[in-house]
């Protein structure tokens, strides 16, 4: 799912497009896990991104709201070549509907590209935390070592707009209508059951993964 992936210029550059609209409630944007340019970073030219998402991940007809996302990143150039820098993504359990006192949290899987192209707005590797009294700790839906892998595009019921300059900030959408969810690993004996509600294994094609975004810029 890249679950929040939209690389800035092409964020900008969309988004300037679609005219300037006003922001009645937007989020607070939090900085404080912008990863620091590195060490040979070319002068001026690198920034922070603060994601704000609302998600929903679909698996066969069954819908799961995922709640709020954050995500943060730094992007700039060294050498003249564009570079980038993961921060964190933050996201606290939500309920599993069909799956009485089972959570969900998405965690960073160790992989995310925020440099668009004309093939996509970015991607990112995930896994899926499950916690239930009955489940053992390690159960999850990917793992750390074997990720999801979640590659979004533009969602054109939500085009990128502009909602502030000073600061930029900008609202958009994006899906990944083609996530591949394996089946549940390190669950224990009621990994099955789990399985069997949630329709796992469930191939790519059966499953979306889509996010409303705010995000905002800064300087650093």
């Amino acid at each position: 799912m890249k679950l929040l992936a939209l690389g800035a210029a092409a964020v900008a550059g969309l988004a300037l497009t679609a005219g300037t609209a006003s922001a009645d409630e937007l989020p607070s944007f939090d900085f404080t896990d912008c990863p620091a340019p590195p060490a040979n970073a070319d002068p001026g030219t690198w920034r922070c991104e603060a994601f704000v998402s609302q998600g929903k991940l679909t698996i066969g007809d069954q819908e799961i709201p995922l709640g709020e996302m954050r995500l943060t990143f730094s992007e700039g150039r060294v050498s003249g070549q564009y570079a980038q820098a993961f921060g964190t993504l933050r996201h606290e359990p939500v309920r599993v509907p069909g799956l009485a006192g089972t959570t969900l949290q998405l965690r960073y899987g160790g992989h995310s590209d925020f440099q668009s192209n004309d093939e996509r707005r970015g991607e990112l590797d995930v896994y899926a935390v499950l916690r239930h009294p009955l489940l053992r700790k390690e159960c999850s839906i990917g793992t750390a070592a074997a990720p999801m892998h979640t590659v979004v595009h533009d969602d054109p019921a939500l085009p990128p707009t502009v909602l502030s300059k000073n600061p930029p900030t900008f609202h958009f959408g994006v899906v990944d209508p083609a996530l591949a969810l394996p089946a549940t690993q390190g669950c224990g004996p009621l990994g099955k059951l789990v399985d069997r509600k949630l329709g796992l294994p469930s191939p790519a094609g059966q499953n979306t993964f889509h996010q409303t975004t705010y995000v905002q810029y800064k300087q650093l």
